[in-house]
């Protein structure tokens, strides 16, 4: 791993190449990776040209390039030409869910081989309950935990043997909020023992390489702060109950959750336990507003950081162990999801307008 200190940040970029300030930001300050959204993603060509551009101004092969690719409305890499895949909830309904899971890992694993990405922030591990978020519909695998742990854990594991590092979320548990985190803050008043199996897949995932934070607030942890900024959400629920002590990724600071500007999300995010932001705005002056204020990884983050390298040096070349028609076959004897909204598409829209 480099010696030079790596910014404690996902950063994002404009468009499909990148901006000669972008290369400027990138090369001087070495931000841990850079998350890919539709904007960026024409053709699997143009995708390939700019991950290798993006590598080479930062760490090479170490530079993480992260995608949502969950299946169902989030798949980034269906912008650039890229097959569909389903929900994850459509998955759980197959009448072999866990070999539907492996296929649909190994799929997606060679899609984003193909254009040089590393870090898949999926499985998603919530679990459904009545009223919860739209920006949650379809891509949970079910309502009951114990299904969500089990096929959770082979997602993680496909993931993992493909040669890309999945990032679990969002933790510790998502599925009881009725506001979308995009929009504003959801605030969850259970008591804890309530909610003990909304933490049971985290905990049967707790070995993922890496994790991402759920912006919601729990009443019965920290009444003040979202669990993203919050370090007794984080040391005492995510590393402590849990007991997950991988890669900590906030989600996207640019949701309406949190307040305040991109710096003071970021620093409630590093000072609460976050071992990395996620900004996903491509707002080159609040980059570098982000990046100027920015903290480096720390000794125990860089640890935790070369699970993740060695997870990505062992891409497998041939992860198709399986007919892919067994896979579309697989779909078409369940229902199929229709949801447009997505969340992160409709936020970056919003505030593109608010600009």
């Amino acid at each position: 791993m480099t010696n030079r200190p790596i910014l404690a940040a996902f950063l994002s970029i404009g468009g499909t190449s990148l901006s000669d300030a972008e290369k400027r930001l990138f090369a001087q300050y070495n931000p841990l990776g850079i998350t890919l959204f539709n904007r960026n993603l024409a053709n699997a060509e143009q995708v390939k040209t700019l991950v290798a551009e993006i590598k080479e101004l930062v760490r090479g092969d170490e530079t993480l390039i992260a995608l949502d690719s969950e299946g169902g409305r989030v798949n980034r890499l269906k912008a650039a030409g890229f097959p569909d895949y389903a929900f994850q909830q459509t998955l759980a309904e197959t009448s072999n869910p866990e070999a539907t899971v492996k296929m649909h890992a190994a799929l997606i694993s060679r899609d984003m081989q193909v254009v040089g990405a590393d870090m898949n922030f999926a499985p998603v591990l919530d679990v459904a309950h009545q009223g919860m978020t739209a920006a949650l519909e379809g891509r949970v695998f079910s309502s009951d935990a114990q299904t969500v742990a089990r096929l959770g854990n082979e997602m993680m594991k496909a993931y993992i043997s493909a040669g890309i590092c999945p990032c679990m979320k969002h933790l510790p548990g998502h599925g009881r909020a009725m506001t979308d985190p995009h929009l504003g803050l959801p605030v969850i008043n259970e008591p804890l023992e309530l909610l003990e199996p909304d933490f049971e897949p985290f905990q049967a995932c707790r070995d993922c390489p890496a994790g991402m934070t759920a912006h919601i607030l729990i009443n019965a942890v920290d009444p003040k702060h979202p669990v993203t900024q919050s370090e007794k959400g984080i040391q005492e629920l995510i590393r402590g109950r849990i007991g997950f002590d991988g890669f900590l990724i906030s989600d996207a600071i640019d949701m309406k959750a949190l307040h305040g500007n991109v710096v003071e999300k970021a620093l409630g995010c590093w000072q609460a336990g976050c071992d990395a932001v996620c900004y996903c705005m491509a707002d080159v002056n609040e980059m570098e507003a982000l990046c100027a204020n920015g903290q480096y990884l720390s000794d125990k983050s860089l640890a935790r950081l070369a699970r993740i390298l060695e997870t990505i040096r062992h891409k497998k070349t041939n992860m198709l162990d399986f007919n892919e028609k067994d896979y579309y076959t697989a779909l078409q004897q369940v229902r199929q999801i229709s949801v447009a909204y997505d969340a992160t598409e409709t936020l970056h829209q919003m505030q593109k307008g608010e600009k």
